[in-house]
């Protein structure tokens, strides 16, 4: 597999995994994820083929997917936190004036 071939697939498994966070399928994005890893590896080991001015494009294209990636996983996570301090019956805002007093 050539390094043009390899970034295009991590782009595709990028858009897969963002899709299935979108979506919450754990079983989509934990395929996407490891295709991705696996296209990832491929690129690497692709490394006697010269960066192009379209190779670098196609990695700063799968750099911005990645970003957002990991954008929508913090807003979920930070979602997830929010819910979980409602439930424990914690519904403030996560820091308190008495908290930081214990540090100072």
């Amino acid at each position: 597999m050539t390094r043009h071939d390899a970034l295009v697939q991590v782009i595709e498994c990028l858009h897969a995994e963002i899709a299935a966070l979108k979506a919450s399928d754990a079983a989509a994005l934990e395929r996407a994820t490891a295709e991705k890893l696996a296209a990832i590896e491929a690129v690497a080991l692709a490394e006697e083929e010269a960066i192009t001015p379209g190779l670098r494009a196609l990695a700063e294209e799968a750099h911005r997917l990645n970003e957002a990636a990991r954008i929508y996983v913090n807003l979920m996570a930070a979602n997830v936190r929010r819910r979980l301090q409602v439930l424990a019956g914690n519904g403030a805002a996560p820091y308190r004036a008495g908290a930081m007093a214990a540090y100072a």
